[in-house]
């Protein structure tokens, strides 16, 4: 079977089709499942890293994703290159793609990471911006498939900030057939253009995107619950007025008690214990945060041998 994925960007899951983005799950799963039979299928490769926000999981599971599958890492603190003064991204993007087999970023602004992709004759793979965050959903939807057995038909229930997360999870949900609810304070929904694009990629795998207000309402028969940090990175002065609009968008029992009893709880991490999520949810028996902590390396590896090699 020919990789349709070999040498492409993945920047916010729009550029995959519903087949695509199973095949990197399903590649995640087995590479789970035997790592050493991927041992070296990336030696000689070189992945960029490039940071302008703080990482822990992002940049720990992709550098040690490709050191296992006997590749290299290069990590660059935009702040301690060119980047950092002004160089155009037209310049870095050529410049880096005769010196490295792929780019990953981290960074605030999606026009400029669409910007090096455009310029770049390299992969470059989005790990965080302000608008998405597809490499977590890609270790989150492994998860839940690790958990549920299936993607497709299950209801999954966002609660908090309609930030990166929710837009992804919109996107990633939609395009393969799992109904997914956002449920916000009024004035923090997800993008409309965002939105938009789930309903539209809803109407073709048939499953339901629904924007609610009411968490408790949102959380009816939900198979798994997600919530992030109420104010994302770049949000931080806002922490205070945001807890207060947001307390009774808090996951706890009263609310949890609306999902299914096998309910699957998820957190992208890091997390505030008593604020977005009650202490006794996270820690809890429905609580998966540390196996879908743990398929980030999984399923970045997926990725890397998906648009690095012709495998």
């Amino acid at each position: 079977m020919i990789n349709s994925l070999y040498g492409k960007s993945i920047l916010n899951l729009t550029e995959l089709t519903k087949e695509e983005f199973l095949s990197i799950i399903e590649l995640a799963v087995a590479i789970k499942a035997k790592p050493e039979a991927y041992r070296g299928v990336l030696a000689g490769k070189i992945l960029a890293m490039i940071f302008e926000k703080n990482s822990t999981r992002t940049r720990v599971s992709f550098e040690a994703g490709i050191i296992q599958l006997g590749g290299q890492a290069i990590i660059l603190d935009s702040k301690s290159t060119q980047m950092g003064r002004g160089e155009p991204i037209k310049d870095t993007a050529n410049v880096m793609s005769s010196y490295v087999d792929a780019i990953m970023i981290r960074t605030f602004s999606d026009k400029m990471v669409a910007e090096l992709a455009a310029e770049a004759s390299i992969p470059v793979i989005n790990g965080l911006t302000d608008d998405h965050h597809p490499c977590q959903i890609l270790a989150d939807f492994q998860t839940i498939y690790e958990q549920k057995g299936k993607l497709a038909g299950l209801k999954l229930t966002y609660i908090g900030d309609g930030n990166n997360m929710a837009h992804s999870f919109l996107i990633g949900g939609s395009l393969v057939g799992m109904d997914v609810t956002i449920a916000t304070p009024k004035g923090y929904e997800p993008k409309a253009e965002y939105v938009a694009l789930a309903k539209k990629n809803a109407q073709l795998s048939g499953s339901n995107i629904e924007l609610l207000t009411d968490p408790e309402q949102a959380a009816k028969n939900a198979d798994v619950l997600v919530t992030d940090v109420w104010a994302s990175m770049g949000d931080e002065s806002e922490q205070k007025e945001r807890e207060a609009i947001f307390k009774s968008f808090q996951v706890n029992n009263r609310l949890a008690v609306q999902a299914k009893k096998d309910y699957l709880f998820l957190h992208c991490l890091p997390a505030h214990r008593g604020e977005e999520v009650a202490a006794d949810i996270i820690d809890g028996t429905h609580s998966e945060i540390y196996q879908e902590a743990a398929n980030r390396l999984h399923a970045q590896k997926a990725l890397l041998v998906k648009v690095m090699t012709n495998l």
